[in-house]
């Protein structure tokens, strides 16, 4: 365990070095929020990459492939989707280059589809912070067994609100580099490794259900669409990913970075599962089994014993996952308090405030952002139904208005308006009582289907009964409107 500490506080100082050599090129609010429009493909690549794949996937993702098996990949599969649409949409966001979502929707929409926004990004960015947090504090307490899960939230919430309020945008970019190629590097090395612990594939195969190497495992085909759509459409609607987008240095680097992001998304996430589905043949009881969210940590703890060079593979494994947890946290955590500062500060309380002021505000709310994030992880155990929530709320209110400012130009501002308010509210009451009083069939179903087609029928049918965009609406992104 000491070399697991040594790893995890070598991985720490890293990452607070990258972060500090980056805050004296950051001086203006581009700077902080984008990196002054300075990022290469390359770079871009890894922060895309690191902000995807955090917790969702370490400890979510993890957990449903401990319980279903490869089936679990319906909701990574639903990403690689997404990735594939992104490829077109990624010049035309470098295009817009702005600093936010909510300002494409006022430019394309008007100031209320902006504020609803900004509303839909606090909920769901927050709540995918908080899971980060949960899976930071169990592994600290893997690693360091005084420090309880719970203690641990908190330190890891330190980590994320210091190394995100440093330096901004180029600190959460140039971080995401190294965290991704050690994740990358470490992940593909320990799965054939733990698959040879296991006894081989066969034996993995053999201690398993057959169910667990199944298309749809013993999901049905509607659980497993629940599962791939709100990881869909929060990806097309991601403004974390919009915001890289913004700070790319070219139209031709966003859309390069979206090639390597998608090769690396896909060999990432099966690794991920296959890490998973082994570790839950090696483990089928105990601690891991009560709390299969773990399961990665767990087996980066207990399933690389031996020489020296094994355990130093399952140490930066450990590493690598903690890592991936901070970057993650970071991405999420830094982009909500953007809008807040662009969207709100700026627009409504302070628009003449200089860059020193923004600077300031921008560091004040990571901080209070981070402490709300905090709170929810202390009122949260799973984190795959976390996970689906924060993601359906975005999917359902935000990325139908976002594609359709890319891709429809009858779309109206009083559909988005409508369409944003509707997919969030039946999200936040979709499991009230109420829903009883619907049919069995509609009512056992989870958010994300009702709620994105609610929010699809009101864009539709309200852009349809109101006057057209006027020509000044659609002129701020071309012929892309």
């Amino acid at each position: 365990m000491n070399l697991y500490a040594v790893i995890l506080i070598l991985i720490v100082l890293t990452l607070l070095g990258v972060s500090l050599s980056k805050l004296r090129q950051t001086k203006t609010r581009a700077d902080y929020l984008v990196a002054g429009r300075t990022l290469p493909a390359a770079v871009l690549v890894f922060t895309l990459l690191s902000s995807w794949i955090g917790s969702g996937s370490l400890l979510g993702g993890a957990e449903n492939a401990y319980r279903h098996g490869f089936a679990a990949l319906w909701q990574g599969g639903g990403g690689w989707a997404g990735l594939l649409l992104i490829y077109f949409i990624a010049p035309r966001a470098r295009k817009f280059a702005q600093f936010t979502i909510p300002d494409l929707l006022e430019a394309r929409y008007n100031q209320t589809a902006r504020v609803l926004g900004v509303i839909a990004v606090l909920f769901t960015y927050t709540a995918i912070t908080s899971y980060q947090f949960i899976g930071g504090g169990d592994i600290l307490h893997l690693i360091f067994p005084a420090i309880d899960p719970v203690t641990g939230r908190y330190i890891l919430a330190a980590f994320v609100v210091l190394f995100t309020a440093i330096a901004g945008m180029a600190s959460v970019a140039y971080t995401d580099v190294a965290i991704g190629i050690l994740a990358t590097v470490t992940m593909c090395a320990a799965l054939p490794l733990l698959i040879h612990r296991a006894g081989g594939w066969g034996a993995v195969h053999t201690a398993l259900p057959v169910t667990h190497f199944e298309v749809f495992g013993d999901f049905t085909p509607i659980q497993a669409l629940e599962l791939f759509l709100p990881t869909c459409l929060l990806l097309l609607g991601n403004q974390s990913m919009y915001q890289k987008f913004f700070s790319a240095k070219s139209q031709r680097d966003a859309q390069q970075a979206v090639v390597g992001w998608v090769i690396g998304t896909v060999i990432l996430e099966t690794v991920i599962i296959a890490l998973a589905v082994t570790g839950s043949a090696l483990f089928p009881t105990g601690e891991v089994h009560e709390h299969p969210r773990e399961i990665l940590a767990y087996s980066a703890t207990h399933g690389f014993h031996g020489n020296f060079a094994v355990q130093l593979l399952g140490a930066l494994l450990m590493g690598a996952i903690f890592a991936k947890i901070i970057s993650t946290a970071n991405n999420w955590l830094f982009s909500p308090a953007t809008n807040l500062v662009n969207d709100i500060f700026v627009r409504y309380i302070g628009p003449r405030a200089g860059d020193r002021e923004i600077l300031l505000v921008s560091r004040l709310m990571i901080v209070l952002l981070g402490a709300w994030a905090l709170w929810q992880g202390m009122h949260t155990e799973s984190v795959l139904k976390k996970s689906l929530y924060a993601y359906t709320i975005y999917s359902a209110a935000l990325t139908p208005v976002i594609l359709a400012a890319f891709f429809w130009k009858r779309a109206t501002a009083a559909a988005a308006v409508a369409s944003i308010a509707v997919g969030t509210l039946v999200t936040i009451t979709w499991d009230m009582s109420w829903k009883n009083a619907l049919p069995r069939a509609i009512a056992e179903r989870d958010a994300i289907v009702p709620a994105l087609v609610c929010s699809l029928l009101a864009l539709v049918v309200v852009s349809l009964v109101t006057p057209r965009p006027s020509p000044a609406q659609l002129q701020p992104l071309g012929e892309a409107g």
